[in-house]
């Protein structure tokens, strides 16, 4: 199995946090879905787990983010320009707000969203010419 990252994010309304994630053109995985939890598909080896605060909670004895404190940058690397303005743009659509203005650094397109629960997402482009082998 490839390396794959999960991020476990607590959600206050379980429905409303997937179909904001559904309105971004994203998908869940029904054998890890249910009342409690359900796993957002990014990519194929990026997932986002949406836990209910009761759910998120039997995980960490740590107090729950409220969405005024920042506990993470979510950011997606994406694959063009269009890409990035598609899923901003579907993200305030859904009810998102605008987390800062879009920045646009010539090799590198980024703009950012807080979703329903105020967990800050970045979505970011970033010419491949400008990436320096790691070789």
């Amino acid at each position: 199995m490839s390396t794959k990252i999960f991020v476990n994010l607590p959600v206050k309304d379980l429905d409303k946090a997937m179909a904001f994630f559904k309105a971004l053109g994203w998908t869940f995985n029904p054998q890890f879905t249910d009342e409690t939890a359900a796993c957002l598909v990014i990519s194929d080896d990026i997932y986002a787990m949406l836990l209910t605060h009761p759910k998120f909670s039997e995980f960490t004895s740590k107090k729950i983010a409220d969405g005024t404190t920042a506990e993470a940058l979510i950011t997606i690397g994406v694959e063009s320009k269009p890409d990035v303005d598609r899923i901003a743009a579907a993200a305030l659509a859904a009810g998102g707000q605008e987390a800062k203005p879009p920045q646009d650094y010539g090799f590198m397109q980024l703009r950012s969203f807080l979703d329903l629960d105020g967990h800050h997402w970045e979505v970011a482009y970033m010419d491949p010419a400008h990436v320096q082998s790691q070789a």
